[in-house]
């Protein structure tokens, strides 16, 4: 009785992942690249904080029955929050000039960044199948990246532009995030909770002061008087977010990481298709087998990771 609850929850929480995400990754797309009255919503950093915003209290009231005492240095947090609001916004910026099976299966590349730094700054080691793990998802990039201009001529994601370029800022930023974290929980090891709590109050404050010095609330303020059907849009991207990132954060507690990695990584998977399929984003044979070495590297990366605990403990 109490496995088959086990696993009505697993099914529970799978599912909510999937719906939230998927129409998260839809409304992303549809806010960022679709057009009002022929204008389009550039305002990148008020939508990250939007949804930092809801993210925070999302996160204060699930730390208003915990009494946790966190005792991360508050420069460790500014870092990341900084590092993670660049991130977020190079992403959605991206947006405006590539279509969203491009950004998921770029963003699918965020162990590259995060090993390349772990070795140059964290001076960790790696076993040898990581590193071919991380070169398929690499070769997988590559293949998903590189288009033939001469069929599409009139498309705005051609070779290494704009929206490539902000892609790789973001993944480069992921990489410090992930650098930043990974000392957090070296020295302090707060909970997920915490983590989530603090990182979206910092990144809440950088991004308000960032809207404000740059002018960009008002352009924001003005684009939604003008265009009120974009609330509900909005309203849903940071609710559907949030709503993620807590079913997530109880999948991880209690069934652990790697099954949460699974759903995740699955969930971005159909994600591309969706997209292609709602938003008609054409992708070639060459960039369906790129996209699936790329996400066969990462299921081959999560089950290695699982299946070999003690060779990881002794590589850090």
């Amino acid at each position: 009785m109490i496995k088959h609850k086990s696993e009505i929850r697993f099914i529970f929480y799978a599912s909510s992942i999937f719906i939230c995400y998927f129409i998260f990754a839809m409304l992303q797309e549809k806010i960022t690249r679709g057009k009002y009255d022929g204008e389009k919503f550039t305002c990148a950093l008020s939508l990250v904080l939007v949804q930092c915003v809801v993210n925070y209290i999302f996160a204060k009231i699930l730390m208003f029955w915990q009494h946790e005492k966190d005792t991360t240095r508050t420069l460790y947090y500014f870092s990341s929050s900084l590092t993670y609001l660049l991130a977020m916004v190079c992403s959605i910026m991206a947006l405006q000039w590539i279509n969203y099976p491009t950004q998921v299966v770029g963003k699918a590349a965020k162990p590259i960044p995060v090993m390349i730094l772990g070795v140059l700054i964290g001076r960790k080691q790696y076993p040898l199948k990581k590193y071919l793990f991380v070169f398929l998802i690499v070769i997988g990039i590559v293949m998903f990246m590189y288009k033939d201009q001469e069929k599409v001529p009139n498309d705005d994601t051609q070779g290494m532009g704009i929206g490539e370029i902000l892609l790789l800022m973001s993944l480069t930023m992921d990489g410090l995030t992930g650098a930043v974290q990974e000392r957090i929980k070296s020295e302090s090891s707060p909970s997920a909770y915490s983590m989530m709590l603090n990182t979206n109050m910092w990144s809440s404050i950088i991004s308000a002061i960032g809207v404000l010095l740059s002018g960009e609330i008002f352009k924001f303020v003005t684009f939604v008087t003008q265009h009120p059907e974009i609330i509900v849009y909005l309203v849903a991207f940071a609710l559907t977010g949030a709503l993620g990132q807590l079913f997530i954060f109880y999948m991880v507690s209690e069934f652990g990481p790697l099954p949460c990695s699974v759903v995740t990584t699955t969930r971005k998977f159909f994600t591309v298709l969706a997209s292609v399929i709602i938003f008609g984003n054409v992708l070639f044979t060459r960039q369906w087998i790129g996209a699936t070495l790329v996400f066969s590297g990462l299921f081959l990366d999560i089950f290695y990771s699982k299946s070999s605990p003690s060779k990881k403990t002794t590589n850090k």
